[in-house]
């Protein structure tokens, strides 16, 4: 299958698939209801996660590649989109969530094969092997990134946008590595989160989008994320250093760790909701909804093609790892900034 028809198959399996969906929904209660830390009116439809599922199984059966590779990928992202969809449906206790995204993450790594053997010469030197901590370190690194995305899901097409941009970044990187079966998977990714977003940005004069992705959608976009990354940075592909990973997905990192550390802090659980998010600073200093979007999307879009350029170009890892140290001290600091200048 080549590029172009792998996009065009996902993006219009996609949008068939919301179209239907999105009339069953409110019918068996598939809707999110506004309430809450939540910034959308009415009630949604919560079936861009099925859907782009689905739509994402069907464009790569349709290919010409080896399925036996996504064995593992497909039975982990149907894990997260059960539990997902049934955390949509009624709230799931946090540690069911937890202990899918978990199991997600070992079928990746001890059926699948995809594990972090190394993090790179991050330190300048010798190349850092994880050993008997390779399989751990890897679940840990899963969970964090489906919990990264999860955890921007807060305004229309925020966390779609944010993926799709690491999507397009980390296919062009395989394309130009010579890795076409990956880039041809990725860019079928990036086909149905396209024809996700057709949906899920508001349009002027609507009060909020037409259909949402859930749980079920930001945890498998956030499993099949990592699952590329790390696949990705490793041997035999070694497409990129796992330290162009963190700029590639590293707006949506910082923030997550900024705000877990600052709900430690005040001994708070740091899985628990809250308004203080990137966007929702923004949102709180006057910036509209669309604007806040393009303004995270830009920042993000900005990092992760600074990490690709600076992978094409040979920067040495352990450079890459100091420079990318420095911009969470800055984030760290600029968002308690922000928060103590917004506090009465």
């Amino acid at each position: 299958m080549t590029l172009a028809l792998a996009f065009a198959v996902g993006f219009l399996v996609t949008t068939i698939l919301i179209l239907v969906m999105m009339r069953l929904a409110p019918r068996i209660g598939l809707v999110d209801r506004a309430g809450g830390h939540k910034l959308h009116h009415g009630s949604v439809p919560v079936v861009g996660g099925i859907a782009m599922f689905c739509a994402f199984f069907f464009a790569v059966l349709a290919s010409e590649l080896p399925l036996g590779q996504f064995r593992a990928l497909f039975a982990g992202g149907a894990l997260l989109v059960i539990v997902g969809v049934l955390d949509d449906f009624r709230h799931l206790p946090a540690w069911i969530r937890f202990a899918a995204q978990i199991g997600a993450a070992l079928l990746m790594t001890l059926w699948g094969g995809v594990v972090l053997e190394d993090l790179g010469s991050l330190l300048g030197t010798d190349t850092l092997l994880l050993g008997e901590l390779a399989v751990p370190f890897t679940v840990f690194s899963v969970v964090g990134v489906i919990n990264a995305i999860n955890m921007m899901d807060g305004l229309d097409g925020l966390a779609g946008g944010l993926v799709a941009i690491v999507i397009a970044l980390l296919a062009a990187l395989a394309a130009m590595a010579g890795q076409v079966g990956a880039a041809a998977v990725l860019v079928a990714l990036l086909a149905v989160v396209a024809g996700f977003l057709v949906f899920n940005i508001r349009r002027p004069g609507q009060p909020s989008a037409a259909v949402f992705m859930g749980d079920a959608g930001s945890m498998f976009l956030g499993f099949t994320l990592a699952w590329f990354l790390v696949e990705l940075s490793q041997s035999p592909a070694d497409t990129i250093s796992p330290v162009t990973a963190l700029w590639l997905l590293a707006l949506p990192l910082l923030d997550t760790v900024t705000l877990m550390v600052r709900r430690l802090a005040r001994r708070r659980s740091p899985f628990r909701a809250d308004r203080e998010h990137l966007h929702h600073a923004l949102l709180a200093r006057g910036l509209s909804q669309s604007t806040t979007v393009a303004v995270v999307l830009g920042a993000s879009a900005l990092l992760a093609l600074a990490g690709a350029l600076a992978q094409r170009a040979g920067v040495p890892p352990w450079i890459m790892f100091s420079g990318f140290a420095a911009l969470f001290a800055g984030y760290f600091l600029a968002m308690r900034h922000l928060w103590t200048d917004q506090a009465p």
